[in-house]
């Protein structure tokens, strides 16, 4: 490595990454180095479990090596200067005496300490003697001090990571995973503290025992050749529970007893004893160690209060970082909006509005605040770069426009104009959109939820016709017209419809100077594009499908037809019916009985097809050559 690493660059991501993965996986390591001493139950002494110890060597051994290329690769990296700037940003620092001098002054001892080989070292020292109490106090404090000054280091490394991401956490799982782990640490740790703990309590009752009996000495304790008679401890130090324990001279194990009396200690099966270590570690952190009945010993009642201040301080750390990420995220929205509530209820009481139009408006709001938690949209699409505005826009509303057959044929270019100029808009139940014969301000196109479209053609007496549109539809196709004809009044067209919101509606909306805009720019541009696109879908048919005018004029027009059709008919046989009434007349003075039983029937004919015609078809009506008055007009069509 002959070059300076930048700090902000991907390759020191990537690296510091895999060392922080590495130092959590070492304090998992570091505290196995508590499980090696065993007590041997047969021979009643104290010994080590050697193949235990080799292998956690080996692996402390090996996450050491990340810690010297972290070392390493510290003396290479180099830093910002805040103090000086350049076009807005720190200058970048790349010399290095500069580098090293910053690190020897920071992080530098930190690392040493972390990384000195001190476990190894004590446990080969230890391999060929005899493992004494001292000995065992002065191998926890090592495991402790190098356990602290690694969790003190990957801290600050943790932080440094995120300052160096260019991605930002959305979610409240990273906090979750970190105290999650912290917990399992801590469970590991005082689990295997535990273990030793319950080993120095054995061998300060051998201890004890030892010198009461004559001919006994320490060195009896520990596992070797050479040893005395250690019988009498099996006697000298009975597993009792508080209880049972009746004399002064009976010894109390306290809280260890449960490592004791299973035989926990005499076990050589690592898994077996790691996990019922780490099982009474999680048991009595989540309990706080309200559990813990503890003998007269200092030592193990500050053990104990270890215990219960590490657990409150992590349940106060997972609910306090919980409760955080919930209030960063909500409280300031919901203040907001609060506030929104309160300026619209002080307006309304400073205008004196009504209680019904009152409610209109907080229901209004209600259902916002329910569609968009808070967030506007619109605001919130216009602070991303303009290929990114039109390819979200694109997505959520190229369906929509496309159910337009004159949109469906133009091309894309066209599209991704209207895309930009869509605008959401929000619609609470029984909210009134267009009125018939009130201009028409925006074309809508539904995203979600149903519009109620009625006429009544202008107030014609019995005339109505009402159609529910739903999501995918639109209204408002009077615009369109309006925006493709080049010699269009500056007027916005008038509605024929009244359109209302049957339910909430969520949709996005075309203003009139926007689709005028873009329909006259394209029709500069691609004249004779548009104009035969348009031709191609009147020939189809598709517009005046889609379209609620068109198909409401289209249904009127047929019923006119019919009518007219109808009329027509009536008319023609109630002529052929009078036409053949004189002739059976004339033949009555013969005396016939088929005359005169024909002449009874067209009679009767006669009088009931002219009755029906006069009571439901009024004389004026029937001969009237025009179309009658419901008839809609026609919609009106671009004159290219």
């Amino acid at each position: 490595m002959t070059k300076v690493v930048d700090p902000l660059g991907p390759f020191l991501h990537r690296c510091n990454k895999i060392f922080i993965v590495c130092c959590v996986i070492s304090l998992f390591v570091d505290p196995l180095f508590l499980y090696a001493p065993v007590v041997d139950a047969e021979n009643l002494c104290l010994s080590l479990d050697r193949k235990l110890e080799i292998t956690v060597c080996v692996l402390r051994s090996f996450f050491d090596i990340f810690y010297v290329f972290h070392i390493v690769l510290e003396f290479r990296t180099g830093f910002l200067a805040p103090s000086s700037r350049i076009f807005g940003r720190s200058e970048f620092i790349d010399d290095g005496r500069a580098i090293s001098r910053r690190y020897l002054s920071s992080y530098f001892i930190l690392d040493i300490l972390s990384i000195l080989p001190l476990p190894q070292v004590n446990v080969m020292s230890i391999v060929n003697a005899p493992i004494s109490l001292p000995t065992k106090d002065l191998f926890k404090m090592v495991i402790l001090a190098q356990f602290i000054t690694r969790i003190l280091r990957i801290y600050p490394l943790y932080k440094e990571i995120n300052r160096s991401s260019r991605k930002f956490s959305r979610t409240a799982w990273p906090a979750a995973v970190y105290n999650l782990i912290l917990c399992i640490l801590a469970s590991h740790l005082f689990g295997a503290l535990w273990y030793l703990m319950a080993i120095e309590r054995k061998e300060r009752c051998w201890r004890m025992a030892c010198g009461d009996h004559h001919g006994c000495k320490l060195d009896d304790l520990y596992c070797g050749v050479g040893r005395g008679d250690t019988s009498f401890l099996n006697s000298s130090c009975p597993l009792l529970a508080p209880d049972e324990i009746k004399s002064p001279a009976d010894f109390d194990f306290g809280m260890f007893l449960d490592a004791l009396k299973p035989n926990l200690a005499q076990h050589t099966h690592f898994t077996w004893k790691f996990f019922n270590c780490f099982w009474w570690g999680w048991r009595n952190l989540s309990s706080l160690g309200q559990n813990l009945n503890t003998s007269n010993s200092v030592g193990e009642i500050i053990f104990a209060l270890f215990i219960s201040i590490t657990g409150l301080v992590l349940v106060a750390s997972v609910i306090s970082s919980s409760i955080q990420q919930f209030v960063q995220s909500v409280a300031g929205r919901l203040e907001e909006v609060r506030m929104k509530h309160q300026d619209i209820e002080q307006w309304m009481s400073h205008r004196v509005l009504p209680e019904d139009l009152r409610a209109r408006i907080r229901l209004y709001e209600q259902y916002k605040w329910q569609a968009k938690r808070g967030v506007e949209e619109e605001f919130l699409i216009s602070n991303f770069p303009k290929d990114l505005r039109r390819d979200i826009k694109r997505h959520l509303c190229g369906n929509l426009l496309k159910r337009v057959p004159l949109f469906e044929r133009i091309d894309e270019q066209l599209l991704d104009a209207m895309y930009s100029c869509l605008k959401p808009v929000l619609y609470a139940a029984n909210s009134s959109i267009f009125r018939e014969g009130d201009p028409v301000d925006e074309m809508l196109f539904i995203m979600k939820g149903s519009i109620l479209s009625t006429t009544t053609n202008g107030g014609t007496t019995g005339f109505f016709n009402s159609v529910y549109l739903k999501a995918g539809d639109f209204c408002g196709e009077e615009l369109l017209t309006w925006a493709l004809d080049p010699n269009s009044s500056p007027n916005l067209p008038v509605s024929t419809r009244t359109v209302q919101a049957s339910t909430d509606v969520d949709a996005y909306c075309l203003t009139p100077d926007d689709l005028k805009c873009l329909m006259s720019q394209f029709r500069r541009v691609h004249g004779k594009q548009l104009q035969h696109t348009y031709r191609q879908v009147q020939r189809s048919s598709f517009q005046r499908f889609y379209s609620q005018q068109w198909r409401t004029w289209g249904a009127c027009f047929i019923q006119a037809a019919w009518r007219r059709y109808y009329r027509r008919k009536i008319e023609k046989l109630l002529q052929e019916a009078e036409d053949r009434l004189p002739n059976p007349l004339a033949k009555e003075g013969s005396g016939s009985l088929p005359s005169l039983a024909a002449t009874i029937y067209a009679s009767r004919f006669a009088t009931n097809m002219l009755g029906n015609l006069r009571r439901n078809h009024p004389r004026n009506t029937i001969s009237s050559p025009k179309l009658p008055p419901q008839l809609l007009l026609k919609p009106a069509e671009p004159d290219f």
